[in-house]
């Protein structure tokens, strides 16, 4: 018989922003009628907020809430992400950039890889392998959005996420949780974190109210990591070693007319790092993330603003210092650490809230319902994240390593055999001798598998052998390269323009399901 009183009746969130209110959406969604929700978040403290891109899983997340799609135009700010357009991430090509685009659908047409059959073709002649394998990257290209107003909400023609204004994003959360799914909210800062004998959390005292107990206490509270970082005493394993990125200026810059807004992220190289450029419905946001070990403050400003084609003068930038890598343990006694306060890489790939969201959607699933259930789940929980995040460096690596910029040492650096992972090594040394296949991502916790993987090693030429299909794989595979470009054709001209259709669903919204 279970003691009563081990139960888990009182679950504590401590910070709000994205991670705190998509944890609360994740457990309210899933924990009985019986335990109880609080989050509490501090009025005097701001959340970072850039976090605008997001992948396709946000769109199961949102649907497994409650929340509808037609909401997040109306008051988020939104609109649709088919991928993301990577430009100079490697040399020059004929004076003009190096660029390749990494969409959300698959590269194997009907179940038939492609690749073979690209690679064999020459190089001159040859379009891009994203060009030629993917329906997305075309109509992303020629502004199109991924459905129609006739779609239900969340109804996929093809695969795809949202730009959102996080600090929108986070209060339509905020208001689902708290409305529909009865979460608890206050706002007090937290002056210190008291621990039971055993080195457990047993309650929070805050700065205005009485003691704050629970049974379960998870930590959104950022880079500080008040409970899992400071109280716990977690170790972090610092990965600055590897990726060198850990600052980022940040601006938002209003439309001055109407245009068509981009249905993509840009991420464009530069010297000492890259900048990102997202278009929401009134603004862009865009962010410098860059490495002060091979460039200053000053010249990121600089370089920014140049980006903007705007005097530095005029751009009113925002600095923010990253920590990169994540905590030896994301789960320590009755302390789950989700978000900034778990980990963090640079935002290349939105690997941001697509872990935030992932730790979530993790713990929602396993949660203990009694204290003595607790280290088994936890220690299960700690490996699957400390896999995610081994394998996110590895993916976020993948993009510098291969490069064959050599134009700074930033670049340089990075091409360095000393700042590739082992893991990483092993990998790339696999794809010279042939190419990737889906053995090699064996476990559902790859959060980039081999379709992330072949757009971003093939987009970036990578030199893999591969054996040279049979006469008939050859015709074959040229017959699918003609059909998708058929179907790129199709859908171009089915598909409305992306502008057009954020318009439509911000004022009539989709059907609901």
């Amino acid at each position: 018989m279970h003691n009563a009183e081990a139960k888990i009746k009182r679950i504590v969130i401590v910070g709000g922003g994205t991670a705190g209110w998509l944890a609360a959406n994740h457990l309210a969604a899933d924990v009985s009628e019986d335990v109880v929700i609080t989050l509490v978040e501090s009025p005097s403290i701001p959340t970072i907020g850039v976090g605008e891109g997001t992948v396709p899983v946000i769109v199961d997340s949102l649907k497994k809430f409650g929340i509808h799609e037609s909401d997040m135009f109306r008051l988020c700010d939104a609109t649709f992400k088919n991928g993301i357009h990577f430009v100079g991430w490697n040399k020059p090509v004929n004076g003009q950039p190096h660029c390749y685009f990494h969409p959300f659908d698959d590269p194997n047409v009907n179940g038939v890889n492609l690749l073979p059959y690209w690679l064999h073709q020459l190089p001159g002649a040859r379009e891009r392998f994203d060009q030629s394998v993917s329906i997305q990257t075309h109509i992303a290209l020629e502004n199109r959005a991924p459905k129609l107003i006739t779609n239900a909400e969340y109804e996929r023609l093809i695969n795809y996420a949202f730009h959102l204004d996080a600090g929108k994003f986070s209060a339509l959360l905020a208001k689902h949780a708290i409305d529909n799914r009865q979460v608890k909210y206050i706002q007090d800062d937290v002056e210190s974190v008291e621990l039971a004998l055993d080195g457990s959390i047993s309650g929070l005292q805050l700065k205005q109210g009485p003691l704050l107990e629970g049974d379960l206490f998870i930590d959104c509270s950022g880079f500080q990591s008040l409970l899992l970082g400071k109280a716990l005493n977690t170790p972090f394993i610092d990965k600055s070693d590897v990726l060198f990125a850990n600052h980022a200026v940040v601006t938002q810059v209003p439309y001055e007319r109407e245009q068509e807004v981009p249905p993509y992220t840009i991420s464009t190289a530069q010297q000492a790092g890259w900048i990102w450029d997202i278009g929401l419905q009134t603004r862009k946001g865009v962010g410098h993330v860059y490495s002060d070990q091979f460039t200053s403050h000053e010249q990121a400003h600089r370089d920014l603003s140049a980006y903007l084609g705007r005097s530095e003068d005029v751009v009113e930038s925002r600095l923010i210092k990253m920590q990169v890598g994540y905590r030896a343990q994301a789960w320590v006694k009755n302390c789950i650490g989700i978000g900034l306060s778990q980990g963090f890489v640079e935002p290349l790939e939105a690997t941001g809230l697509l872990v935030f969201d992932l730790a979530a959607r993790m713990l929602s699933k396993r949660l203990p319902e009694q204290r003595e259930d607790m280290p088994a789940i936890a220690q299960q929980f700690n490996q699957h994240m400390s896999h995610t995040w081994q394998s996110i460096v590895d993916f976020i690596k993948l993009h510098y390593c291969i490069s064959n910029r050599d134009d700074s040492e930033f670049w340089r650096m990075n091409r360095a055999l000393e700042t590739i992972p082992d893991s990483l090594q092993h990998k790339l040394a696999l794809w010279r001798s042939d190419i990737p296949n889906e053995y090699d991502f064996v476990s559902s916790l790859d959060v980039f598998r081999l379709e992330n993987h072949l757009y971003v090693l093939y987009g970036m030429n990578y030199p893999s052998r591969c054996k040279y299909p049979s006469p008939q794989k050859v015709s074959q595979q040229e017959g699918m390269i003609n059909l998708v470009s058929q179907q790129q054709q199709k859908a171009v001209a089915m598909l409305e323009t992306h502008s057009k259709l954020v318009a439509k669903a911000a004022r009539y919204g989709f059907q609901r399901i």
